[in-house]
């Protein structure tokens, strides 16, 4: 697998997401999810995407657990910022010097490692001013405990203002044929030096084809997702059967056109781009890496570029 810049990190071209090895995406099984982590080492994909919200701890565990004695190989993410520790309906979202400090050895200990390569603030902290949360994270380089510092769904005002306490490396948002929000900030994270790093880039399985809405198990959150249920979910499938048409064109599956899309985009918003689809099976991560082989043609990308405007629904 090529690898790119972000920033001065290099990472595999694309990575992958472990969340749904841990929660919200219905059953996921410890061996076969470790598996998959590790066929994905074997393929090249070295950079890795976790965070300590997922699974209350378990995900970094797993992901720990997976890379043990491969640290190497890996380039290494997880995010802190999002309590939830009062309940899912009373989360919040905290960036108070200390916390950041208690989260970072919290998840060293949980991945059985002595440095978290890229860590990020995984929401726009409600307890902290930017530049206090900026400041901690900081101190954490200095101490040799984080290596790059990044940032998730931010604007444009709060990434300058935390970029100003201390380089930011990468910005994580989601970002994919049907969700462009992001692209309101490249134009600031060009100017910086930051890289994008999209995660749901296959609009969290759904541009794939293979997802039927009304039977999504009942630990699967989608199944509440406005963009997958009742008259929604049935407009949304025109933008499915659209990817599909392209994808025939090139005897490749709709998840391979929508993850070429995703590549294709970073030569027009002028920064790197290193999408993390995540998957719990190696069948899938397998279809994952080979679309970084895809080539979109013009004609490709013309019928494409303009799905995201025929979306039904909103992202939560």
């Amino acid at each position: 697998m090529d690898r790119i810049r972000l920033g001065e990190l290099e990472v595999s071209r694309q990575g992958l997401g472990c969340m749904g090895m841990s929660e919200w995406y219905g059953p996921a099984d410890w061996d076969s999810s470790i598996a998959t982590i590790r066929r994905a080492l074997e393929l090249g994909v070295s950079f890795l995407d976790t965070a300590d919200v997922y699974g209350a701890g378990h995900n970094e565990v797993l992901v720990g657990r997976a890379i043990a004695g491969r640290r190497e190989q890996v380039q290494l993410a997880t995010k802190f910022g999002i309590d939830r520790s009062g309940g899912d309906q009373a989360r919040v979202f905290r960036g108070e010097a200390g916390y950041v400090k208690r989260a970072c050895e919290a998840s060293l200990l949980r991945l059985g490692v002595d440095v978290i390569d890229l860590y990020y603030l995984h929401r726009p902290p409600e307890t902290a001013e930017i530049e206090e949360t900026v400041g901690a994270m900081a101190e954490l380089v200095a101490e040799g405990k984080v290596r790059y510092l990044g940032l998730s769904e931010v604007d444009e005002r709060l990434l300058r203002r935390a970029h100003a306490v201390h380089p930011i490396t990468a910005v994580q948002s989601e970002y994919s044929l049907w969700t462009r929000d992001a692209e309101a900030v490249t134009p600031t994270m060009m100017e910086l030096g930051i890289g994008l790093v999209p995660y749901s880039p296959l609009g969290r399985g759904f541009l794939t084809g293979t997802i039927d809405p009304g039977r999504l198990d009942s630990g699967d959150f989608r199944g509440a997702n406005p963009r997958f249920r009742g008259e929604a979910g049935q407009a949304n499938l025109a933008i499915v059967a659209a990817v599909r048409a392209v994808a025939q064109r090139h005897a490749v599956s709709p998840a391979q056109i929508a993850l070429g899309w995703v590549h294709a985009q970073s030569d027009r918003l002028g920064v790197p781009v290193a999408p993390i689809p995540g998957t719990k099976r190696v069948r899938w991560l397998e279809e994952n890496v080979a679309a970084v082989d895809v080539k979109l043609t013009q004609q490709d990308l013309a019928e494409l570029d303009p799905l995201g405007l025929h979306v039904v629904g909103a992202r939560y």
